[in-house]
């Protein structure tokens, strides 16, 4: 079984900052009780603080699915329809 690995980055706008800072913390929440999430990290950078760094591992291709589905229809989804995303999506083996 592969799992999903998204990496990368988002870039915040000013006037979204706030909202998306205190969004986060729910969107991390939801997301690490979700079947098939291995890892979720999300890091403001210390030197530019609208850009957060992304690291998120699930256990296949159906569990990425339904995250993805589940962040459109989310107040995450809402609140940071003005970020530029750059990631990128790789797959590996399941460790046992």
């Amino acid at each position: 079984m592969s799992k999903v690995i998204l990496q990368g980055h988002i870039v915040v706008p000013d006037t979204d900052l706030v909202i998306v800072k205190s969004e986060l913390i729910t969107h991390k929440k939801l997301t690490e009780q979700e079947v098939g999430c291995l890892i979720f990290e999300v890091t403001q950078d210390s030197t530019n603080i609208n850009v957060f760094s992304v690291y998120e591992e699930f256990v296949d291709q159906q569990a990425f699915d339904y995250h993805q589905k589940r962040v459109k229809n989310s107040t995450w989804g809402k609140v940071t329809d003005n970020v530029q995303r750059h990631y990128q999506i790789s797959y590996g083996v399941q460790s046992t």
